[in-house]
């Protein structure tokens, strides 16, 4: 996930606020290494049934991804469960400790954090397989200072969101150069449906600035 031999890594894309199987089966085929399923409040929220019924769908190589907000711990354990996520990002004010107790229970764990949050001095301590840099206003469609991003850069998975489209999303990548790139609604018709034609630009945009510089490092 997100890396491949040689000189020249793939930039790992996750799709995010997927809410039906056509979409998310799109967004695979374009390149999309994970879709996301959004079970806290938003325009994109899905049931744990609905997203069951996308996962059943997917290739078994993709990710699918929970992502909850100030979620109790054994909620989102069960909807782990339910649904078979392979993934899980927390996109709240969880703790340290909170995040051990998922990152038990899944292999693949992201933490986000919105640009200006205080607890990105603690970014370490969280122990997460990769961090997200947000906006502010997680869902807004509103870009950030990417250059607030450069700092937490070196070292660290980093997962550059907020506001990210097919128009921008290169010149996120040359300026951040993050491990990978998310994007919802820089990418949909309306919301929680998306554009196949922007999906496909989205992901081959980031294909094409990741392919002017080099140096794998890592993956998921």
């Amino acid at each position: 996930m997100g890396g491949a031999g040689g000189s020249v890594r793939v930039m790992f894309v996750k799709v995010c606020g997927i809410t039906n199987p056509e979409d998310a089966l799109f967004a695979v085929a374009m390149g999309a290494d994970a879709i996301g399923l959004i079970f806290a409040p938003s325009p994109r929220q899905v049931t744990p049934d609905t997203a069951r019924d996308i996962v059943r769908e997917l290739p078994p190589e993709t990710v699918a991804v929970g992502v909850f907000r100030d979620e109790r711990p054994e909620r989102i354990l069960d909807v782990i469960d339910h649904v078979r996520l392979r993934g899980v990002q927390l996109h709240g004010h969880e703790t340290p400790a909170e995040a051990a107790v998922i990152r038990r229970r899944v292999p693949f764990l992201i933490q986000a954090f919105g640009a200006d949050d205080p607890r990105l001095d603690r970014i370490d301590d969280y122990g997460v397989d990769a961090v997200m840099l947000d906006s502010s206003t997680p869902g807004s469609g509103v870009a950030f200072d990417w250059a607030l991003a450069e700092r937490y850069v070196p070292g660290r998975r980093v997962i550059l969101a907020g506001g990210l489209t097919p128009e921008n999303v290169a010149a996120a990548i040359e300026q951040v150069r993050p491990w990978g790139v998310d994007v919802a609604s820089g990418v949909e018709a309306s919301p929680g449906h998306k554009d196949a034609v922007k999906v496909r630009r989205f992901v081959a945009h980031a294909a094409d600035a990741l392919s002017e510089f080099s140096g794998d490092r890592g993956s998921a």
